[in-house]
């Protein structure tokens, strides 16, 4: 099993998640901890589970969801895990950051490529990537079909979906996305956004005003 943890980060709200599985390995999705009390609440958490991170993953690059690489890849000795589409953005992020007034140093270490189709290993359990493009070129989500919830970044939130008047956004991509990679899981799949509470996937089908189920 993997167990799921939240923390809410940065100025922005941002969610980070944890997942961590029985064996203590974890993985850290868009860290976001932008004050260094954020940053050592996310350390207390992990030394406090007694947890070994092994992935360091973003479901897309905006400013406000990696604000950490940096640090959780120096403190952990981990790669950052991207879809390609996202280099450019991430490449970005510090000049967005700036307009924001929230100046950061950017990660610039090695990259690693998800591909669509293919599945995360964390120890026994599993996560597959979703390609969900539309409030970014290379959003993805990451689906845990055996306990049963989807990290969906900002793609899909609980009645609301991701902003697509960013560079690289396209609401009629994001919308395919939603249909296409999440409507299609099972109703009662837990959904956890990028920011603000928690849905699942049959309440957004049935309620969700931008994007309903056809």
């Amino acid at each position: 099993m993997l167990s799921v943890h939240k923390f809410t980060f940065n100025p922005i709200q941002e969610n980070t998640y944890v997942l961590y599985n029985d064996n203590g390995d974890c993985c850290i999705i868009d860290p976001g901890c932008y004050f260094e009390e954020e940053r050592q609440e996310l350390v207390r958490f992990i030394m406090s589970k007694q947890l070994n991170p092994v992935l360091l993953l973003n479901t897309h690059c905006h400013l406000d969801h990696v604000f950490g690489n940096k640090f959780v890849s120096e403190t952990w000795n981990l790669p950052l895990h991207l879809h390609e589409a996202e280099k450019m953005v991430l490449s970005f992020a510090p000049k967005s950051a700036e307009m924001y007034g929230l100046p950061f140093e950017n990660y610039n270490g090695e990259m690693k490529l998800l591909a669509p189709g293919n599945v995360i290993q964390i120890g026994d359990d599993e996560l597959n990537i979703l390609f969900t493009p539309g409030h970014s070129p290379g959003s993805v989500s990451f689906y845990n079909e055996k306990d049963g919830y989807v990290i969906s970044g900002d793609v899909l939130f609980s009645g609301s979906i991701g902003r697509t008047d960013l560079p690289g956004g396209d609401y009629d991509q994001l919308e395919q996305s939603i249909k296409t990679q999440l409507y299609v899981l099972p109703d009662e799949t837990k959904v956890y956004s990028g920011h603000g509470g928690g849905t699942s996937i049959g309440f957004e089908k049935k309620s969700n005003p931008f994007v309903r189920e056809d």
